[in-house]
């Protein structure tokens, strides 16, 4: 981990080097795919000057699966890092409130009942505000639990929200049960997660989100570093923990709700990117949050980028990428916990 004083020496080359490097997977995710588009291409398209099926695969297909990767990978880091900073673990997981397990009991029911056949919203799918519908409720109904007791603990929030994740899963289970071959597939690809329905109304709302979340969650930074000492001390280090719980979870929970309800359920993003960044940058929310936020891009851009490329003109979900590439990773951080090198928070 870089030392305070000396991150400061270096917080202006991070920053350049961590826009760079998301700067130039934004242009790799542009220039690569099926079809391969040049520098020279896409310089022409900047200077309007494109031939028309460059045009149509850079701003229809291209440029807003890139930016919703930017948004979504970016609000999947920035949830999963106050997450761990709420339960004080680095191995907490965004879908610890529930949130996740609900999309996915949502968006289930949706296709099961009502066979996807109501005209979309505004552009956003019947299956989509389903699982947005299905995260809310469950987060509320994690909220409406732990909140019972007057100062409820974070241990209770965490209880409160596995209880509902198990219900909510069990209740998707039985959604699936009851769903026919065609439904059955649907919900399989969806929880898959994916970036192929990608529109630039999704990519305002999560950019939008986005703008909102962090200026909230940068508001709670010193707060949250208060609560890493515990709740005790929080309180007498004059923090509401109550209140401060309640932002953050309803932050997370509309965060990875609107995550969900555009692209499915993607992993992994929430769990390891906040963690390797706290390795680095150490624990501070203020510093924490907007490199979680760049690295949590880039890594979904990055693995749209291999889901297009593996087995083109075939794309694989970009779901199970995330999963093949965090998977290693999350057992590389337990080796390092089991061996005593733990970048905790």
């Amino acid at each position: 981990m870089i030392a305070p004083h000396k991150f400061r020496q270096w917080q202006g080359r991070i920053t350049v080097g961590s826009l760079s490097l998301l700067l130039l997977a934004m242009l790799f995710g542009l220039t690569h795919g099926a079809a391969p588009i040049s520098m020279t291409q896409v310089m022409q398209w900047v200077l309007g000057q494109a031939d028309p099926q460059t045009v149509i695969i850079l701003e229809q297909l291209r440029l807003p699966r890139v930016l919703l990767a930017l948004t979504v990978g970016a609000l999947l880091a920035c949830c999963g890092a106050v997450t761990q900073g709420l339960f004080r673990n680095p191995l907490a997981d965004p879908s610890l409130i529930g949130v996740s397990a609900g999309a996915a009991a949502g968006a289930a029911a949706v296709v099961v009942f009502l066979n996807q056949q109501t005209a979309p919203w505004l552009g956003v799918s019947m299956m989509s505000m389903g699982a947005f519908l299905g995260g809310v409720t469950a987060v509320w109904l994690v909220q409406r639990i732990a909140g019972g007791a007057r100062n409820g603990s974070v241990a209770t929030l965490l209880l409160a929200g596995i209880g509902i994740t198990f219900l909510a899963g069990s209740l998707a289970s039985l959604f699936e049960y009851m769903a026919d071959q065609h439904a059955l597939r649907q919900i399989s690809l969806w929880r898959m997660g994916g970036l192929e329905a990608a529109s630039y109304l999704g990519v305002l709302l999560s950019a939008a989100l986005l703008l909102v979340l962090l200026v909230v969650l940068l508001r709670c930074s010193e707060p949250l570093n208060a609560l890493l000492l515990g709740e005790a001390e929080a309180r007498h280090l004059g923090v509401s923990v109550t209140h401060l719980k309640r932002v953050i979870v309803v932050c997370v929970a509309a965060g990875i709700g609107v995550c969900v309800a555009l692209t499915g359920t993607i992993a992994f993003i929430g769990l390891v990117v906040p963690h390797i960044v706290r390795m680095v940058v150490g624990p501070n929310h203020r510093v924490l949050l907007p490199l979680c936020a760049c690295y949590g891009a880039i890594l979904l851009i990055v693995a749209d980028l291999v889901a297009r490329l593996v087995i083109a003109p075939t794309e694989l979900p970009v779901g199970l990428v995330t999963a093949f590439i965090g998977a290693p990773l999350f057992i590389m951080l337990l080796r390092q916990r089991q061996m005593g090198h733990w970048g905790g928070v």
